[in-house]
């Protein structure tokens, strides 16, 4: 008989709980030392594995100070340094004594710990004020002079290099003052421990918890799965609901519902997956507490035959693959199966029968040999077998954004503080003292009042890509992958328009419209084109999509072998174009030559790239 549902008495407050350090003993030693030898450090690691709990626990041991800092975009380096207070200065000038100080300089001061999370979210700008800090212990700020820090001042800042919204890459200057430290995730045993002690729960709850928690990060569709805060939410929410519902021993659909709320915001569903995170609890929970079984025993009792539910490593092979989506466009020419063979020696493994796509068998193909692999998914999305052309334009929206993923790091420095009258941002006491004369009648007006705020340089992205008889295979490929690069790359701030032209221009994304980009992707590899080339008229499409656009620059980025066959001159077609980026698929010296012509017109770049690993390299060059 399965233990009932042991619930908490009472739901415990966070503040009142102190949270166990389970594990990390070799990484609570490594900063231990680090911290005792005068170094800086930043702890990278993803949600949930204890950063913050673990630096707590070596403060409170070593009886140290703690000032914590939240990172984030509207960090400036006022509000981390500090700041004169305005009616003070007003009232009696500049004086030491006006000046607040801000977390920086109170760690500083006291000789504490300044725990600055997400690091990686922080402005440049901001980060800069560190380097003579980590280098010196000192600080000159304008008008208060040097300040020194105490000897126990240390900096240690955490961040989640895995999540791709709203970071940046870390500039060298900061990266090369500090140790870095990475935590993972504790094992399932670990885990249990301190999901257990958080909640209050026991039993078969915190083992299931914690095996469906860990279920998530394996799933073959989900980029992120949750952290160890998602089995502490579920176990508490399955045991509360349960209560709630008079159940002696908490139901499947109980279970069901908890994990929807514990879990569902936690899961990040990998790009090119048309499923919800829901469907991968729905999925896993199949697995782990099969609709007609009984609940899950305690997974620190497992049964002696071979049953491994309750502790399962992820889905069963070939689960949850995405549904199939029509698509619209289809290519003028296709590929039979026996001319697929002879092109690709892979095809036989991942295509066995007609109308097969073996995704694992591809995945392996893939692993083993980049470039062969996407020239094969590249050709089969042109197939006569239709029902292998679907299923692989299925796979290539998915393929080609996540080996676009190893494109562009979002630039820093785009971002400058600079001076505004009248606008929301950090008082610029000076510039606003000197731009105003106080007098007995004279009030500040709101016009008067200076400040210091983010300004951005716009940019506006079009995408131009070459599906012409010479793109082919390996070479639409490298295409796909570099158009996911520069989609991904814009996501939640840009909005590029894509074009792809042969003959004639086809608009597959118009300018500041989105479409999801697994749609895109497929949509794009589906394409082929046969002889002509007009670029020229491409590019002037291109300018078209750009114009509408509010932007400070309007950027082409042309994937193609810059041979054209109809039309007019393709210089001549670059009104309304700052600037024109080109990448070479493949390369030559015939291409490349003409590609680095073209894009020397508006001072841009001509990059070759030859294999899957040159994509990434060549847009982090052209877009940053």
């Amino acid at each position: 008989m399965v233990p009932p549902v042991t619930p908490a008495t009472a739901p415990p407050s966070p503040a009142a709980v102190p949270v166990p350090v389970v594990g990390l003993r070799r990484e609570r030693e490594v900063l231990t030392v680090a911290l005792a030898t005068g170094r800086h450090v930043v702890i990278e690691g993803p949600p949930g594995t204890g950063k913050s709990t673990l630096l707590r626990s070596i403060a409170r041991d070593a009886v140290q100070e703690f000032v914590f800092v939240e990172g984030n975009a509207e960090l400036t380096p006022a509000r981390l340094v500090g700041a004169f207070d305005p009616s003070q200065v007003l009232a009696e000038g500049y004086l030491p004594a006006s000046f607040v100080d801000g977390p920086l300089l109170t760690a500083m001061r006291g000789g504490a710990l300044l725990y600055l999370e997400e690091l990686n979210r922080v402005p440049e700008e901001t980060l800069n004020v560190l380097i003579t800090v980590l280098t010196e212990g000192e600080i000159a700020v304008p008008r208060l002079g040097t300040v020194r820090a105490g000897p126990r001042f240390r900096l240690i800042a955490a961040m989640n290099p895995f999540d791709a919204v709203g970071t940046a890459r870390v500039s060298q200057a900061i990266a090369d003052r500090m140790c870095r430290v990475v935590l993972g995730y504790q094992d399932e045993a670990g885990e249990r421990e301190i999901t257990g002690s958080v909640s209050r729960v026991t039993g078969w709850v915190t083992g299931f918890a914690v095996a469906l928690t860990r279920a998530t990060r394996t799933h073959r569709d989900v980029r992120m799965g949750s952290s160890v805060r998602g089995a502490i939410d579920l176990a508490l929410v399955l045991t509360g609901l349960a209560e709630l519902r008079g159940e002696q021993v908490a139901a499947r659909e109980t279970a069901r519902d908890a994990a929807y709320a514990a879990l569902s915001g936690r899961i990040r569903v990998a790009d090119g997956v048309d499923r919800t995170p829901e469907s991968v609890i729905d999925e896993l929970l199949d697995t782990l507490w099969p609709e007609d079984g009984p609940a899950p025993a305690d997974p620190a009792d497992p049964p002696e035959t071979g049953d491994r539910r309750g502790k399962a490593d992820g889905p069963p092979p070939g689960a949850g693959r995405p549904r199939e989506r029509p698509h619209r466009n289809r290519a003028d020419r296709t590929l039979g199966r026996g001319e697929l063979g002879a092109r690709h020696e892979q095809f036989a493994a991942v295509s066995p029968e007609l109308g097969a796509l073996d995704a694992e068998a591809f995945d392996q193909a893939l692993a083993a040999a980049p470039e062969a692999a996407a020239a094969l998914l590249a050709d089969l999305a042109v197939a006569t077998d239709v029902q292998l052309r679907a299923a692989a334009r299925r796979l290539a929206g998915r393929v080609f954004i996540q080996l676009g993923r190893v494109g562009p790091a979002r630039a820093r420095g785009t971002r400058r503080l600079g001076p505004a009258k009248g606008a929301d941002g950090d008082l610029d006491l000076d510039r606003t003292l000197d731009g105003w004369a106080p007098g007995p009648s004279r009030r500040p007006e709101h016009d008067d009042i200076v400040t210091r705020t983010w300004t951005a340089h716009r940019r506006a992205i079009c995408l131009v890509v070459d599906i012409s008889g010479s793109m082919q295979g390996l070479a639409v490929a490298l295409a796909a992958v570099a158009a996911a690069g520069v989609v991904v790359a814009a996501e939640g701030r840009l909005q590029p328009s894509v074009l792809a032209f042969g003959a004639g221009v086809r608009v597959l994304q118009a300018q500041g419209v989105r479409r999801p980009p697994e749609d895109l992707l497929s949509d794009l590899v589906a394409l082929r084109g046969h002889g002509l080339t007009d670029l020229a008229a491409a590019l002037r499409e291109a300018s078209r999509q750009l114009a509408g656009a509010v932007a400070d620059e309007r950027l082409v980025v042309l994937l193609s072998d810059c041979r054209h066959t109809v039309g007019g001159e393709p210089a001549a077609a670059l009104a309304g174009i700052d600037r024109l980026h080109v990448l070479v698929p493949l390369g030559g010296a015939e291409a490349e030559a003409a590609a680095a012509g073209l894009a020397a017109r508006t001072a841009g770049r001509a990059q070759t790239v030859r294999r899957l690993a040159d994509v990434g390299p060549a847009l982090t060059r052209i877009l940053t």
